[in-house]
């Protein structure tokens, strides 16, 4: 995990353990960054957190057979959202709360899941006032946005119209953005809460240019900055030609070879 410092132009490695460190997410007081690790040699990925100044030391939050990534931090309580995968490959939205305080010290307390179905859950992402969770679900048979309550109980309604990736809340607008997968653009969805109903609008094209996905999966392609004006995104080289590629079939190759050199006798 390495740490760019937009003002001064500076990037600073925080994490240097050899296992690969993933996913890493800010914490809402901006003074720990979770993330998942193999750290001890472990053959699954469990949670982390470390000062994001780079004092103090790693700790670990987890202790589990099955993956686990996280995914938001919520903005107004120490509650992490997380996606665990267990041993069959099925995503599950869990929450971590965290419990004590900067002086008493700070533990993990009980994870428990948010939406556990037979369905692939992942990516809850908490809106900017905690009131709402964005996720992804394949419940539809493709992978689409949902939101609903939090902490729950209550509705859920579908955001997207086709296939899509990573929601992201505004922090300034009643937007929600997300990844169309099928053509790779940013869509925008303004929505509106009346009651314990929330209303969205059918999602537009908030930017014409495609994205390049990251190769690493399970991995945010995108980031949305606080002006909610900007993106961090990977983007490809649009003005580059295509590559054509070619593929030539030869039939009856050794008769060919045969006709156009004959074995000497």
């Amino acid at each position: 995990v390495w740490i760019y410092e937009w003002e001064r132009d500076t990037l600073s490695r925080l994490t240097f353990d050899p296992a690969d460190d993933v996913r890493p997410v800010w914490t809402s007081d901006g003074r720990h960054i979770v993330f998942g690790s193999r750290r001890g040699d472990k053959s699954t990925v469990n949670l982390y957190w470390q000062p994001a100044d780079g004092t103090g030391e790693v700790r670990r939050l987890t202790d589990t057979k099955n993956n686990q990534y996280p995914t938001s931090w919520h903005p107004k309580v120490p509650v992490l959202a997380f996606t665990e995968q267990s041993a069959k490959n099925a995503a599950d939205l869990m929450i971590l709360p965290m419990e004590g305080s900067d002086a008493t010290g700070w533990k993990p307390g009980v994870a428990r899941p948010f939406l556990s179905t037979p369905f692939s859950d992942s990516s809850g992402m908490f809106s900017p006032d905690g009131r709402w969770m964005a996720y992804l679900s394949n419940e539809s048979g493709r992978n689409d946005i949902y939101v609903r309550p939090f902490p729950g109980p209550g509705g859920k309604w579908q955001i997207s119209t086709a296939a899509a990736d990573d929601p992201s809340w505004s922090r300034t607008s009643p937007q929600l953005f997300l990844l169309s997968t099928g053509d790779s653009r940013l869509m925008a969805v303004p929505y509106r809460v009346a009651g314990d109903s929330f209303q969205t609008d059918k999602p537009v094209v908030w930017s014409e240019t495609r994205l390049t996905g990251r190769p690493r999966a399970p991995s945010r392609d995108l980031d949305l900055h606080p002006d909610g004006l900007r993106f961090a995104v990977s983007t490809g080289d649009e003005q580059a030609p295509l590559k054509q590629h070619t593929l030539t079939v030869v039939m009856n190759l050794f008769e060919e070879l045969r006709r156009i050199a004959p074995a000497k006798k």
